[in-house]
């Protein structure tokens, strides 16, 4: 086998770990302040009453809670005339449905959002063999106005906004993923509390931070490039037939 890397002794090695170590550690320091700071961000007053399909009936943003006071919404590529779910975000949610009793249990309800039919969305979620609550927004301003799904005329304009910045429309699509927090009072008052797009999920993949300490990495050549819907990989396709 023929590898790029340096062969050493344990102590050698033991003396390198030390020192990713330290870096390491730098890291998760780092993230404790990210954190602290991220929790500190001030909230807004959500007054537009959205709405959205769901297989329990019509229900409100308020409504999402499901009797728990935090929430939290992927915003899941889905289009209304598309065929299937795009693939980079149905390799984050397949990480959702192991997640939901803890969230849950701590005050913190799950669901994905998108801008396709709810019978669109069903359909792929039986495909898929998901069990996380998943809502059309289908017919709202909601994909919109959180800047995760875009017009042909937005799009042909030449410049959108996403991740919080202007970018070249040429690099969008009419949908775009994204992670929306909101938290609802006592009172039922409903706070936007944060929101991030783009490389800001992939912290949300546990299969790319077991890949980050694999011998080779995420091995890709651009980014998620080796990604496909989980019943689309050859050995998945294989034990179909």
């Amino acid at each position: 086998m023929t590898t790029n890397h340096t062969i050493v002794s344990p102590e050698k090695w033991l003396e390198a770990r030390k020192s990713l170590l330290a870096l390491e550690k730098e890291h998760t320091r780092l993230r404790d302040k990210i954190n602290a700071q991220r929790q500190a961000l001030p909230w807004v007053r959500m007054d537009k009453n959205y709405v959205f399909e769901t297989v329990d009936g019509r229900k409100t943003l308020s409504e999402l809670f499901d009797g728990r006071s935090q929430l939290v919404i992927y915003h899941f590529m889905l289009g209304e005339n598309w065929e299937a779910g795009c693939p980079s975000c149905s390799f984050l949610a397949d990480h959702f449905d192991g997640m939901l009793p803890h969230l849950n249990h701590h005050d913190v309800t799950l669901i994905a959002a998108s801008n396709a039919p709810l019978a669109k969305i069903e359909a792929y979620r039986r495909r898929m063999g998901w069990h996380f609550p998943w809502v059309s927004a289908w017919g709202s301003d909601f994909n919109s106005d959180f800047h995760v799904s875009f017009t042909p005329a937005e799009l042909a304009g030449g410049k959108v906004v996403y991740n919080f910045a202007e970018i070249d429309s040429g690099s969008a699509y009419e949908e775009l993923p994204g992670l929306s927090a909101f938290y609802k009072d006592e009172d039922g008052t409903v706070y936007h509390t944060y929101s991030t797009y783009a490389r800001g999920l992939e912290e949300l993949v546990g299969t790319f931070m077991l890949l980050d300490r694999a011998p080779k990495g995420r091995n890709e050549g651009q980014v998620m490039d080796f990604v496909r819907r989980h019943d689309e990989y050859e050995d998945a396709q294989r034990q179909r037939a």
